[in-house]
């Protein structure tokens, strides 16, 4: 009996896993993500969930034959964690923690947005292609880099991280990195809130948009989709600067696929057209453009990744 586990740490809540060795998927749950006291219970609840799981389906400690896991942060290549503001961490080694706490099973770890394009590349989007980049539009942009199996996190793990691409040159406000006019500022779901509240008061166009109080990136997408002029041209910016962005990165990386997870990509099918078209605009290369796909794993990218690290080739 062998077990094969991965844990994807969010700041809420902790998913996890359970495999087997060719990485089907046995059961999934999750745990709290206890934060207090510079996070210090995140490795012991971890290790006493596997531990528990890993006997109620009849194994035991040596079942445990690996453990992937992903973490909001930078992983340095030999595997320091330098800061996780989502999750309180700090100056540790997540694989030795872990490993300690499970006899000494080996485990390996990377940076969530990058392991989810592993997952996506694995059993999403990106599944039969050598090549992805995973955009995530959510609160922020994320982003991961997979070429030929293998997640490209770069030197200081930051490779990937296609929000801080700076594409609005002029903007005044400053994106939490502490640049300004970065992807993220724009083609969020934060962004693209800001970008309507801009344009609502900047023009006097007709639009259902203005009834509307707490207004959220779906209330902009909606009405996009039901051919609302305002909330449209507000989209066309939005993916203006996003196709700028596949642009740039297509003439470094020269994906075969861009896939697009994360709240925002729940817009459907109606994104990806708009997405491919101002990625079109953007790309002058070469005719051969990259497909762009939706992801498909949703919240389970962060487990399927996690565990692609650890099972056997």
């Amino acid at each position: 009996m062998e077990f094969y586990y991965g844990v994807d740490m969010g700041g809420t809540t902790i998913k996890m896993g359970r495999f087997d060795r060719e990485g089907t998927l046995l059961e999934k749950w999750e745990i709290p993500t206890r934060k207090e006291d510079g996070g210090k219970h995140i490795f012991d609840d971890i290790a006493e969930a596997i531990l528990t799981r890993t006997a109620a389906a009849g194994g035991s400690v040596d079942s445990i034959k690996a453990v992937g896991i992903d973490i909001p942060g930078t992983i340095w290549e030999d595997g320091y964690l330098e800061l996780s503001v989502n999750v309180g961490l700090k100056d540790i080694y997540p694989t030795e923690e872990l490993s300690r706490r499970l006899n000494h099973v080996p485990v390996a770890c990377g940076n969530d947005a990058s392991i989810a394009a592993l997952g996506e590349y694995w059993k999403g989007g990106g599944a039969g292609h050598r090549s992805m980049v995973l955009i995530t539009l959510g609160t922020g942009v994320g982003g991961g880099i997979v070429l030929d199996g293998k997640v490209i996190a770069g030197a200081h793990g930051i490779g990937g991280e296609i929000g801080h691409l700076p594409v609005r040159f002029g903007e005044q406000e400053v994106c939490n990195c502490g640049n300004r006019g970065c992807l993220e500022q724009v083609s969020s779901a934060t962004g693209i809130v800001r970008e309507t509240k801009r344009t609502l008061v900047s023009s006097d166009q007709p639009s259902s948009l203005r009834e509307i109080r707490n207004l959220t990136a779906k209330d902009v997408l909606d009405a996009a989709k039901a051919g609302d002029a305002l909330a449209k041209s507000v989209m066309d910016t939005v993916t203006h600067y996003l196709g700028v962005a596949m642009g740039i990165v297509s003439n470094i990386v020269d994906p075969e696929v861009f896939v697009i997870g994360g709240g925002v990509s729940a817009a459907g099918q109606d994104l990806i057209e708009w997405i491919r078209e101002a990625y079109d605009a953007n790309m002058y290369m070469t005719k051969k453009r990259a497909d762009v796909q939706l992801a498909q794993l949703g919240n389970d990218a962060g487990i399927y990744g996690s565990v692609r690290l650890v099972l056997p080739e």
